[in-house]
């Protein structure tokens, strides 16, 4: 039996997989031209916006928040397979295969998501949509620093674990405004 946050992760997922496909119909993998800094910086647009719109209590684009967090968590995707991808030459990559690196990745951070819930015991729900912005911003500030560096860190976990954390993050976000209900 699915425990209440599995249940609710994979029906976020779907949903953004859905949008993934959807995109991917109508403009194939153009997103493969972007290097890795380029997702990050999307992440960051992303994640500025939806700070940006949470200090000033009010938004004047009309597009819903949660709808950034959706990008956030297919950007992360995306720079997951980017990364995987890194010596594969091709440009266009058929939708089949990118759809089961995508299945196999958000596993990937599921099981991520599961193992640090149960040492954290689920803390993330008593956190504020605000809070978890700001740490969403502070590991896009990690993974640049880790960019810069080359790639190389001392101690730390590598951008992967960080693209792994923001989706989680995000995907805590959109439990928490009940997106999907």
């Amino acid at each position: 039996m699915l425990s209440q946050t599995e249940s609710e992760y994979r029906q976020v997922i779907e949903a953004c997989k859905e949008v993934f496909e959807k995109k991917t119909r109508d403009y194939g993998s153009a997103w493969r031209i972007l290097r890795l800094p380029s997702i990050t910086d999307q992440i960051y647009i992303k994640a500025q916006r939806i700070r940006s719109v949470q200090e000033k209590g009010v938004q004047k684009i009309q597009e819903d928040l949660g709808g950034e967090f959706l990008a956030i968590i297919n950007y992360c995707l995306i720079a997951m397979m980017q990364i995987e991808l890194a010596d594969d030459p091709r440009m266009e990559i058929p939708f089949e295969e990118l759809q089961a690196m995508y299945v196999r990745l958000s596993e990937e951070t599921l099981e991520l998501l599961l193992n640090k819930n149960h040492d954290y015991g689920e803390a993330w729900r008593e956190m504020r949509v605000s809070s978890i912005t700001d740490i969403i911003l502070m590991k896009i500030f990690r993974v640049k620093q880790i960019e810069d560096n080359a790639g190389k860190t001392l101690i730390s976990e590598g951008v992967k674990a960080n693209y792994q954390d923001m989706l989680n993050y995000s995907v805590f976000c959109l439990i928490k405004m009940n997106y999907f209900h």
